[in-house]
């Protein structure tokens, strides 16, 4: 399916996302009419001539036509003009701060976030010379307060974030950033590309764990960056190759095969979370439940506004605190006690001492009887039976 059939800007031809996740960068093999686009087991291409190189591709680092079809589909159902794809989330971060700052520069950060990303900024990203301020993603005057004229160059956000759910009106945030001289990062990870889609919101750059729902089946790890400048994105291309932590042509194949299910995985587990949170708030030993779809939680008109539905992750807190919460996790048998989020499967975890133990200490520090569940797509029925065992 050629690129022009999904632009983004003119919308001209455009499909469904559906169509747009199952045909976008799946063109038939053009020797064997494949529908499926091959593994592109190889390092290096024959070239035709010194420096004549066969469509574009010289080594695998710079470019592999399997990566190429993922990427085409990412940009695609994300609404952008370019996508590229990472050998893991923190790579796909690592990658685009480079691109964007320099030492000295400064980054607005959410002040509920995934552990692993506030590690990348506070030890590996800080110690390279890259300031943080957290701030509130829920207010958007806390995150303006926290901008340092001529300084900060990135205003990041998750949305919903990672544990609590909180969540941010990308428009406003935009307008905030690009007042100040600054690009809008959007992690989407929780909600995917099927929920909710920042590019058309305002933001700059749209970064995945397609480790997660992209990808959804638990079975590889990668990231992504989505883009439409194209400035941006010569300067993203740039260190994806000179950085190169980029995604192997299995590792992309097999997001790609994901990919396709997306729209029917997430509607599933959009509608299991629902349940699910259903049965929390009727638990006499649930304090409180944090689900962007509840009438009464903060983010919820905002979501309402931005997102397709409210997605498969529900998080909750219980009483008797630390301790209860760990043992509701070590009891649940259909729920697997696991770290990751996304796949088809449900799992169950403590945050505090698992995700989130790295910030631990920092503002960042989440309460300690909170319980985090990635619903997956089983029978509902099953999965509240080994909720009401496990918490009984």
């Amino acid at each position: 399916m050629p690129r022009s059939y999904a632009d983004p800007v003119t919308h001209e031809h455009q499909y469904g996302f559906e169509t747009l996740a199952i045909h976008a960068g799946n063109e038939p093999d053009p020797t064997t009419g494949a529908v499926v686009p091959p593994i592109y087991a190889t390092s290096t291409y024959k070239q035709d001539g010194v420096g004549g190189l066969r469509n574009g591709y010289e080594y695998s680092r710079s470019a592999n036509p399997t990566r190429t079809a993922l990427e085409e589909c990412l940009a695609a159902i994300e609404a952008g003009t370019r996508g590229f794809a990472f050998a893991s989330g923190l790579a796909a971060e690592d990658t685009l701060i480079r691109s964007l700052c320099v030492p000295g520069d400064h980054v607005v950060f959410p002040d509920d976030a995934y552990g692993g990303t506030f590690r990348l900024f506070s030890k590996v990203l800080g110690a390279w010379g890259v300031e943080m301020t957290p701030a509130a993603v829920t207010h958007p005057e806390a995150i303006r307060a926290a901008i340092r004229p001529g300084k900060t160059k990135v205003v990041w956000l998750e949305t919903p974030t990672n544990p609590l759910l909180n969540v941010a009106d990308i428009a406003i945030v935009a307008q905030i950033a690009h007042d100040a001289g600054a690009l809008l990062v959007v992690d989407n990870t929780f909600a995917s590309a099927y929920l909710q889609q920042p590019l058309e919101l305002g933001a700059d750059v749209v970064v995945h764990s397609t480790t997660k729902y992209m990808g959804g089946h638990s079975d590889v790890v990668g990231g992504a960056l989505i883009v439409r400048d194209a400035e941006l994105a010569d300067k993203i291309a740039f260190h994806q190759n000179a950085i190169g932590a980029v995604a192997g042509p299995f590792d992309s194949w097999l997001v790609l095969r994901g990919i396709k299910t997306l729209g029917v995985r997430m509607d599933r587990h959009s509608d299991n979370a629902e349940k699910v949170v259903e049965f929390l708030q009727r638990h006499k030993g649930v304090t409180s439940v944090l689900y962007p779809g509840i009438d009464g939680h903060p983010g919820h008109e905002t979501a309402a506004k931005q997102m397709k539905r409210y997605g498969g992750i529900v998080s909750f807190r219980v009483t008797g605190g630390e301790e209860h919460a760990i043992d509701i996790c070590n009891k649940a048998e259909v729920f697997t006690l696991g770290e990751s989020l996304g796949g088809v499967e449900s799992l169950i975890e403590h945050p505090g001492k698992m995700t989130h133990a790295s910030v631990a200490g920092t503002p960042l520090e989440v309460p300690s009887d909170l319980i985090r569940l990635s619903v997956g797509i089983e029978t509902i029925d099953d999965l509240l039976a080994d909720l009401d065992r496990a918490m009984a």
